[in-house]
This record gives C-alpha cells, structure tokens and sequence, in this order.
C-alpha cells in the first residue's frame, strides 16, 4: 500500500482536484473547456518533456523557455519578412537546438556547471529577442497553413494535441525502449559508474540539453502559430510551470527519478489547477503562489529518494 500511494499518490491527488473542478467550478466540465485545458498543456508539456532529457542526465537546463522565445521571434520575424513560413519554422528549430547544443558544449567541453551556462545561455537569448524585435511583437497576416499547424484538427482532433502526444510518446519511447534512453538514465543516476561501464556520458549530456532546445523550438512555433504574433519572453512564464511539471512527476510513477510519464501527469494537473483557479474566480496570484507551493511540495516529496539529481545540490 505504501509503495502504491508513493508511486500513484500525486496522480490520485490531481485526479480529486480534477473531480472537485468538476463538482464546482461552473463550465469547468463543457467540452469546450476540457479541449481548452488540453490545447494549453501542449506548450508545457512539450517543453517540460525537453527539460526532462536534460534532467534525466543529472543537467539542469533553465534557458528553454528563453530559447524558446527567441526561437519564436526568429520564425515570426521571418514569416512578417516575407520568408517562406516552413524555412522560417526550420529556422526557429534551428535556434532552440543550436542554443541546447551550445549549453552541452559548455557543460561537457568547458566545464561549466550546467545551473550557471543555462542561466547565462537563457540570458543571452532574451537579449537576442529584443535586438530582433526591438522589443516590439511581430504580428500580421500570418499564412493559413502556418496557422493551421496550431488551430487545425485531424480527424476533430486538434493538431496542438496531436503534436504533444506525438512528442510526449515519442520521448517516452526513447527513455524507456532504446539503448540511448537507458545510458542517459544511467549518466543520471550513477555517472562515474556509467562511465567505467563504457557509456559516453559526455555525449548523453550533450544529447539530453540538446534536445531540450529542439522540444523548446517545437513548442515556440506551435505558439507563434497559435497566437498569430511573436513578441519578445512570450514563452518566459513556461519556465517555472516547466520546471514544476518535471518535480510534479517526479513524485510519480518512478519516485524521485525523472520520467516523461510523470512530467506529461504534471503538466495536466498544473494546467487543470490553473484553469480552475481562473473559473473559481480566485486571484490571479493565487496561480503563482499555488505554483510555489507545488515546486516546494515536489522537491520535498522527492528528496528522499533523489540520488544525484542537480537540485539536491
């Protein structure tokens, strides 16, 4: 019973809330809404799924939501440009992972603790966004088929939802079925070890913030596209809700240890929480400070059985 609650006890908690909302949130239950809820936990979701590969190689990456906005004013400034809107999405791509491969060279070739290169990578990309944009928002008439890569539906099912399960499946597969999901979780967990044992743990690094810039590129242009506009930090408020969804799920499933499984349940519970909030008239504040709550909730749950991971540092 013990081990149940510890694995399945966040999960239960965020499914009596979702019932609470339910029972007395008005609307909070039409069809409308639930979609809502669903169409917003994409973006997080997408980027607290990159923020866990890094995470799962004991690195910390908290420039994805700054690269993430920098990637979607490169894509909103070229479209306004007139460039093509699919080179301009391979540039905004581009960015993100350029800035995640730029973080794994500092960490695993200079040395840099990944807590220190993220923040000065994070804050180089936000001067970047307003040297592009001149702190202005690119907005316009954007192509309908850019636009439709956030608004349309496939099959009545909207394509938002359709990446995110797509990426979230996608990164679980990885993590738990290939040899490159395995290493990386060994890095994590027992580097030296992991190393003795042949794996390339420099380059597991490389890989995990590497690609938590390419799921920082993915999620920018679904919301260039979702917003009709690109404007300097439009993704700057992902980087708590990001950071919380990850400790959230690491209070699931596998306890302690990072999991894109946990991470996905995470993302829902915050974006539920926070359209509830919004529906029960709560303050506006509230949403942060309920957000604090959850980050110092999750670490505490988890630091008993966090082995290496770089918040225990």
């Amino acid at each position: 019973m013990r081990d149940f609650i510890a694995k399945y006890g966040t999960a239960l908690a965020g499914l009596l809330v979702f019932v609470f909302l339910l029972v007395f949130a008005r609307n909070f239950a039409s069809s409308a809404n639930l979609l809502n809820v669903l169409k917003q936990t994409s973006f997080l979701a997408i980027l607290a799924t990159g923020f866990t590969f890094a995470l799962l190689t004991s690195e910390l990456d908290l420039s994805f939501a700054n690269l993430a906005s920098l990637a979607a004013v490169v894509t909103g400034g070229l479209i306004a440009g007139g460039t093509f809107w699919g080179l301009a999405v391979v540039a905004g791509l581009a960015v993100a992972t350029l800035g995640g491969l730029v973080n794994g060279f500092l960490v695993t070739g200079v040395k840099v603790p990944s807590l220190i290169a993220t923040l000065g990578t994070a804050a180089i990309a936000n001067g970047l966004t307003f040297m592009i944009t001149g702190g202005v928002a690119f907005v316009g008439r954007w192509d309908p088929m850019f636009l439709a890569l956030a608004r349309g539906k496939i099959f009545g099912i909207p394509v938002l939802v359709v990446v995110m399960a797509a990426v979230v499946l996608s990164a679980w597969f990885v993590t738990r079925k290939t040899r490159l999901g395995t290493h990386m979780l060994a890095t994590g967990e027992a580097q030296e070890a992991a190393h003795r044992a042949g794996i390339a743990t420099r380059r597991m690094k490389l890989i995990g913030l590497t690609l938590s810039g390419f799921a920082a590129g993915i999620a920018a242009v679904l919301l260039v596209a979702n917003l009709s506009s690109a404007s300097p930090q439009m993704a700057g408020d992902y980087l708590l809700n990001g950071i919380a969804a990850v400790l959230l799920g690491m209070t699931m499933f596998e306890p302690g240890r990072p999991n894109i499984a946990g991470t996905f349940v995470g993302a829902l519970i915050i974006s539920v929480l926070a359209n509830g909030l919004v529906l029960l008239g709560a303050p506006y504040y509230l949403q942060d400070i309920m957000l604090g709550v959850i980050v110092i909730a999750s670490v505490s749950v988890s630091a008993s059985v966090l082995k290496k991971a770089a918040f225990s540092v």
